[in-house]
């Protein structure tokens, strides 16, 4: 039933899940100014004061009436606000503001999280919760997972300086050490990724070999704990990888014993991954030899090579209809088949190896053990019914024939090595390695000069030596160019140049790649900031990749930030222009130019007299009137033009020049353009590649 009670009488009670959001409170300050208190509160009676009511459902709407009370617009001890008085125990109440909330302006996630909390609290009992709210219990459990974040970090959702999602991400553990480990390291500045996968460093996914092989159940029991990914479908993560690992040793170790116990080879090794390659090492693989031809076996291959040539005589009668081909055909493939089959016959292992001779159990990615298909041994091997033409096996080899192998073994580089000297296996010498790389990395985010002058040293060597192994993938490689061979000479291409004679090179003279890094530097501040505007300067793409006809609206807007201007550095002329243009466009030019006047001067003259006359005038060395020549010192075609493009336009890679779609050149077309000059439409088509 609603009734009013005196706005003096009013105090928010504890038990409102809305904490801090006070969102727009002027606004319904104002609102309520205008038309009044619209919609109820929702309140209990207290005990203390007699006849005073405790709020636990609209929060912002008693802030702005106590707002404008401070004022002076409203009289707190006279005005009435309609109200709705409930009774029940603090679970119930509780749960009515939860409801009354969640469905109306939405709540700060970091409210949410506390609502929740606080109210499975009181009932613990999740699946009713979510069923109330017509919630999902992942939905719920991720709620209270955010609500358990680290103090600092919850903070900050709350404040809103931490997106939801980037919380998510730090609530993939629950582990708040863990969590504030990373906090401290990286806060707010990285990206949800970038801190799953540094709470993941340390961790093994579920789906890993190793878990699948060992299962959750004995893992848990062993005391290995799984943090749960609420927030993602990546899967949860075991954050005891050692557990999981030991486990996993264990089942390996008690079935290679079983299994050699089974067969009686001289060993059975496990290792947890489904590549030899590296366990290998120092071994000798066993190429066993083919069991002898059955009877039943050679007599099949006599009748199928008799049966063959017979299919090849049928096959040669002009006669034979197209099916019946077909069907000799298909039978000829079926028996090549059948013999290819018995000459693969599968290798066995003489009883006399098996006390020589052992085999890796592997562990497939689908987390099953199984027994690798080739044989090792520790010492050369020498099968005497074997030719003396077969190679040497992998990982050193084995003689056969008579010969035992001496050929010394290389040495294992000191960084495969393990503790006791045995090397480690590839997949965990790559894991170390990515490992030892991201420790770089994360510290030399702390060093950016360092960083600047590696980036550039490896750049711009790369330019100016033969090594290629940097440790980065930074580089700035000579663009493909389009046209091949000699291209008229510019006054910027000569300006690059002797850039590059003004550039200090005294660090390019060491040997040592080491030592040129020094080198570099130990220069100053200008001379790398030289280097780094020379090394972009030089990887400039001329034009999009392959035939299509497009600028790269990324350097048009670079060429607009310093504003270029083309003419002060490029003027046409017969060998770069006018040569290569017909009569007709040249005077459609100078109409453009000069008018009627001036294309009149040179429609009598040949094409070789017009190009020389334009070669002069667009150089500004021709007597003409001054708008004329202005005009003239001025142009460049639109090829050579850093044309202006909208900014939210996307780069399409078939667009011409004036926005019409471009016809992809095929070879032939490629072809006769260098071959016959022919040329585009001047305004959509770059005089140098028509040349090519």
């Amino acid at each position: 039933m609603i009734q009013t009670v005196k706005l003096s009488k009013l105090h928010l009670s504890e038990l409102n899940v809305r904490k801090s959001n006070d969102l727009n409170i002027d606004e319904i300050a104002a609102d309520i100014e205008a038309r009044g208190v619209l919609q109820n509160l929702l309140v209990t009676l207290m005990t203390k004061p007699r006849g005073h009511f405790a709020v636990f459902d609209g929060r912002r709407r008693l802030t702005s009436l106590n707002l404008l009370a401070e004022r002076g617009v409203i009289d707190a001890e006279a005005y009435d606000v309609p109200v709705m008085v409930l009774k029940g125990d603090d679970a119930t109440l509780s749960e009515t503001s939860l409801a009354a909330n969640f469905h109306q302006l939405k709540m700060g996630p970091a409210e949410e999280c506390r609502a929740f909390q606080h109210f499975l609290g009181l009932t613990g009992n999740i699946d009713a919760v979510a069923k109330r709210f017509g919630l999902t219990r992942r939905f719920i459990e991720g709620r209270l997972r955010l609500a358990a974040l680290a103090e600092p970090i919850f903070d900050a959702l709350n404040t809103g300086k931490m997106t939801l999602d980037l919380a998510k991400a730090y609530a993939s553990t629950e582990n708040q050490e863990k969590q504030l480990l990373i906090w401290n390291s990286y806060g707010t500045s990285y990206g949800e990724d970038t801190i799953r996968r540094a709470i993941a460093n340390e961790s093994m996914k579920a789906n890993d070999p190793v878990a699948i092989l060992v299962g959750e159940d004995a893992y848990a029991k062993a005391g290995g704990k799984v943090d749960r990914d609420l927030f993602s479908d990546s899967g949860d993560r075991w954050i005891n990888p050692e557990i999981a690992q030991r486990l996993a040793s264990d089942l390996m170790e008690a079935e290679a014993k079983r299994i050699g116990e089974e067969i009686g080879l001289a060993w059975i090794r496990p290792i947890a991954s489904a590549y030899t390659y590296n366990a290998a090492a120092g071994l000798y693989r066993v190429s066993l030899p083919q069991p002898d031809l059955t009877d039943e076996q050679s007599a099949r291959l006599a009748d199928i090579e008799a049966r063959h040539e017979a299919i090849q005589g049928e096959m040669e009668d002009e006669d034979l209809d197209e099916d019946a081909y077909k069907a000799l055909d298909q039978e000829y493939d079926a028996l090549a088949e059948e013999a290819e089959a018995i000459h693969r016959r599968a290798p066995y292992l003489p009883d006399d190896l098996k006390s020589q001779v052992g085999l890796f159990l592997t562990l497939s990615p689908q987390g099953a053990m199984k027994l690798d298909t080739d044989y090792y041994s520790e010492q050369p091997i020498r099968l005497d019914d074997q030719g003396d033409d077969e190679g040497a096996g992998e990982g050193g080899g084995f003689t056969t024939g008579g010969q035992l192998g001496d050929r010394p073994k290389a040495d294992p580089a000191p960084e495969t090595v393990g503790p006791g000297g045995k090397p480690l296996s590839a997949k965990l010498y790559d894991e170390l390695a990515m490992q030892r790389r991201d420790v770089l990395a994360a510290c030399l985010l702390a060093h950016p000069a360092l960083a600047l002058d590696y980036a550039l040293f490896a750049m711009v060597d790369d330019r100016t030596s033969h090594f290629s192994d940097y440790g980065t993938t930074i580089r700035a490689h000579r663009p493909q160019d389009p046209v091949f061979g000699e291209v008229p000479s510019t006054r910027a291409r000569e300006y690059l140049a002797e850039a590059h004679d003004g550039l200090d090179a005294s660090w390019t003279e060491h040997k040592s790649e080491v030592d040129r890094f020094e080198g570099f530097r130990a220069l100053d501040d200008d001379s790398k900031a030289s280097w780094l505007a020379y090394i972009v300067a030089m990887s400039l793409e001329a034009k999009r990749p392959g035939y299509a006809i497009a600028q790269n609206k990324l350097q048009n807007r670079i060429a607009s930030i310093i504003e270029v201007d083309v003419a002060a550095w490029w003027r046409p002329t017969s060998e770069n222009f006018f040569d290569r243009v017909n009569k007709g466009t040249i005077l459609t030019l100078l109409n453009e130019i000069g008018g009627e006047t001036l294309t009149a001067r040179h429609a009598t003259l040949k094409k070789t007299d017009i190009s020389q006359s334009c070669h002069k005038l667009f150089a500004g060395e021709s007597i003409v009137e001054t708008d004329v020549k202005e005009a003239a010192l001025q142009w460049v075609p639109n090829a050579m033009r850093f044309l202006d493009v909208p900014g939210d336009q996307p780069s399409e890679v078939d667009e011409t020049f004036d926005g019409q779609e471009d016809a992809e050149l095929s070879d032939e077309d490629v072809d006769a353009v260098a071959d016959d000059d022919e040329e585009l439409p001047a305004e959509a088509a770059d005089p140098d590649a028509i040349a090519a």
